[in-house]
């Protein structure tokens, strides 16, 4: 245990205690456990910049956390030292309707921001599906269920404030809605998985609330035929908000653990936004295209309180599957794969699971090309394996068409091994990166980078 200093922070900031430590000592999905020394509770950005400060000195490793809500072992304190949680840092500092902005602090959930703009017409785009917090979501560059239309994280943030290595706080970025000054240093700690710095405010770009919205749920026969639709349905041109798939398996899952009769079938759930007579005429085209492609059905609906009726089984799609495998271990990853590609990955990686025996759902913001498979395991080390195979032959499909090895879960821990395969020569870029913000190598180690 390393000793901390008096006056580092209040004792109620430093936490010991076995649970909150075994909390903080796993990730969702990732079952390698890895304890922390202790769990720091930062308040402000000059309570940051001290731990920074003094683990530099010492070579003490720093794991920052959010919610810990991610999939990929972010958050695991795999080389031990401190957890640096960052929840108490939850304050939205300022909201600017006439500026489309807001800053917050790493700790704000986003539903939380989106609760407080919403009755100024604005809204921050970004859904990932968990209760996550900004501060992650710019870590990892969260996309999620409305990716196709609005993007990723990466493309709302404006600003932040970041303390480095050497515990100095910097400001990146401005207020200004683009900037030809300098370097993008913003988009340089967006995505970095905590491995170059620890973000403490953020400023966000907002957009307006839609003036209508139609959702509808698409049931078809199998994969390819649901993700030939969407391929089309993409490129066709309609501007669809919301493009996700779930299969059979986890409508079943979804039946069971919300008491639902939703048809268990490969389903296709769809979200328009804009104005009225838009919004009815990009759902008309839609549903033509999903007769074409072979849709069992097309139910639709306007009223806020019948979208998200029909949106339930894909927002409860996690939960019922976990509590589908009582007791399993599970390994939840994703893929994205260009929009044409997007059929054949799909299809190959339920055969793939079907051929090895394995529980697997398939859950996709297909949109934009990206899926994800939640597969599930007893404790046996043969079903770890065959899981494990699983998900590597689906990422070399990913690469060998163009893809990349996860669109939106991160890099974490689980993708190191693919890292040379999908940047080759960049890697050695990233790595004089890191090695010049990092020098110690204090900051989330062994996440992102392979040494």
């Amino acid at each position: 245990m390393h000793e901390l200093p008096a006056g580092l922070l209040r004792s109620d900031q430093i936490v010991t205690t076995q649970a909150v430590l075994e909390q903080h000592g796993r990730g969702e999905s990732f079952s390698e456990t890895a304890l922390p020394d202790a769990v720091l509770f930062p308040e402000s950005a000059e309570e940051v910049g001290r731990i920074v400060r003094f683990a530099a000195e010492r070579r003490i490793p720093l794991t920052p956390v959010g919610a810990n809500s991610s999939l990929e072992g972010h958050t695991v304190p795999l080389s031990g030292g401190f957890s640096v949680d960052l929840t108490r840092m939850d304050r939205i500092l300022e909201v600017r309707p006439e500026d489309f902005l807001a800053v917050v602090e790493p700790g704000v959930p986003y539903r939380a921001l989106n609760e407080r703009t919403r009755h100024d017409g604005i809204f921050f785009p970004i859904d990932p599906g968990a209760h996550a917090t900004l501060g992650g979501m710019v870590s990892t560059n969260a996309s999620g269920t409305m990716a196709v239309r609005y993007g990723v994280t990466g493309d709302y943030v404006l600003g932040l404030q970041v303390v480095t290595a050497d515990g100095t706080v910097r400001r990146l970025g401005n207020r200004a809605r683009k900037s030809s000054a300098g370097y993008d240093l913003c988009a340089l700690f967006t995505g970095a998985e905590g491995t170059l710095g620890i973000i403490t405010e953020i400023t966000v770009r907002l957009v307006g609330l839609p003036e209508a919205a139609s959702a509808a749920r698409v049931p078809f026969p199998d994969a390819g035929h649901a993700t030939r639709f969407v391929t089309r349905l993409i490129q066709s041109g309609v501007p669809v908000a919301r493009c996700e798939i779930i299969d059979a398996r986890s409508v079943r899952a979804v039946n069971a653990y919300a008491g639902t009769d939703y048809p268990e079938q490969m389903t296709v759930f769809l979200e328009f936004h804009g104005n009225p007579a838009g919004v009815a005429a990009d759902a008309a085209l839609a549903e033509d295209l999903a007769a074409h492609a072979g849709a069992l059905g097309f139910e639709s609906a306007e009223q806020a309180a019948e979208r998200e009726r029909l949106w339930e089984a894909r927002h409860k799609t996690f939960y019922a599957t976990v509590a589908d495998n009582p007791g399993k271990h599970s390994i939840v990853t994703d893929v994205a794969v260009p929009i044409a590609s997007l059929p054949a990955a799909v299809t190959a990686a339920l055969d793939d699971c079907e051929r090895e025996g394995l529980a697997a759902y398939l859950v996709g913001h297909v949109g934009d090309g990206n899926f994800h498979l939640a597969i599930f395991f007893a404790d046996d080390d043969a079903e770890r394996r065959s899981a494990e195979d699983v998900t590597h032959r689906m990422v070399r499909r990913a690469l060998a068409v163009g893809g990349t090895c996860t669109g939106e879960h991160g890099v974490g821990a689980r993708k190191l091994r693919y890292m040379q395969e999908e940047h080759g020569e960049a890697l050695d870029l990233m790595r004089r990166i890191k090695r010049t913000l990092d020098p110690a190598g204090i900051m989330n180690p062994g996440k992102k980078i392979p040494a």
